[in-house]
């Protein structure tokens, strides 16, 4: 046998090898995807509100219900739960100086009452290794898993506390793809901070978080910042302003809803973005059909 020959087989069986772990690995996280979307669905409870009713705007602050005026209709049945395709680019390095942004296509899968979603995001890192994401929110407990192949963890944060809290940070920016959650017959309680912007709060359980929306061109929400959510820096949670920024409105299910978004902490050094997203496709389940 031929050294050439030796050399073909040995790689044949270690490329047998890399996909067989690749398969086993795909498998495995499937599994811990199911385990989270029941987590999500045990948590749901039964909406106070069918349908949006012009009438609660009454009292509002003036940028909120002009908002709320332009992205739904009188009578929009309430969202009760959405799922959602993404494409887009994440940024692994995003508190590095140097930026390295590789594509990602996800899936959400998002309940309003209780509030809570998880998102499954695939990206390859290098050809051959790919890097499957979890990030949720469900039953009150917050995760954040990423592993190579499925298999091999480069971040794993689950419970309550700080990564709870940053998850449903992540829910209520994210309010603006199914927003009717951000009524106040939904729980959210809004203040006014000037003419274009205003804080929400929501609850849940023990937690209970304030963000700040601000409103643009055509009183769509333009930003939403959080003062402060847990990065992780060097190994350890530092907390830092967090901000989304959302663009491209479209008409969608009879509401009016950003298309792109884009995600990013803002450091000392200034603003470091690290996702930017597409809504792909999106389909709702609506508290009351037809």
């Amino acid at each position: 046998m031929t050294l050439q020959i030796c050399v073909a087989l040995m790689l044949g069986v270690v490329a047998i090898a890399w996909l067989g772990l690749a398969s086993y690995g795909r498998l495995r996280w499937a599994s811990a995807t199911q385990a989270l979307l029941a987590q999500l669905e045990a948590a749901r409870v039964p909406h106070v509100a069918e349908r949006f009713d012009v009438r609660e705007l009454d009292g509002l602050p003036a940028p909120v219900q002009r908002y709320l005026r332009a992205v739904l209709k009188d009578g929009q049945a309430i969202v009760a739960a959405a799922t959602f395709q993404h494409t887009g680019t994440f940024n692994v390095t995003a508190l590095a100086s140097r930026e390295r942004w590789i594509p990602f296509t996800s899936e959400q899968r998002v309940v309003t009452h209780g509030p809570g979603f998880v998102w499954t995001a695939r990206m390859v890192l290098v050809p051959g290794v790919t890097i499957l994401v979890h990030d949720a929110f469900a039953g009150g407990v917050g995760t954040l898993h990423a592993a190579a192949l499925g298999l091999f963890s480069l971040a794993d944060q689950h419970g309550t506390g700080e990564i709870a809290r940053g998850e449903l940070m992540r829910y209520m920016m994210e309010a603006v793809w199914y927003p009717t959650a951000l009524l106040p017959s939904q729980g959210v309680k809004w203040v006014a901070v000037n003419e274009v912007s205003a804080d929400a709060t929501m609850v849940d359980g023990d937690i209970s978080m304030t963000m700040r929306f601000t409103f643009g061109s055509g009183g769509v929400i333009e930003s939403v910042r959080a003062d402060a959510r847990a990065a992780m820096v060097g190994g350890k949670q530092v907390m830092m302003p967090w901000e989304g920024r959302m663009s491209d409105y479209q008409d969608l299910d009879g509401m009016r809803l950003p298309l792109t978004a884009e995600a990013a902490w803002l450091t000392p050094q200034g603003r470091k973005p690290y996702w930017r997203g597409t809504i792909a496709s999106a389909r709702y389940e609506l508290s009351r059909q037809g």
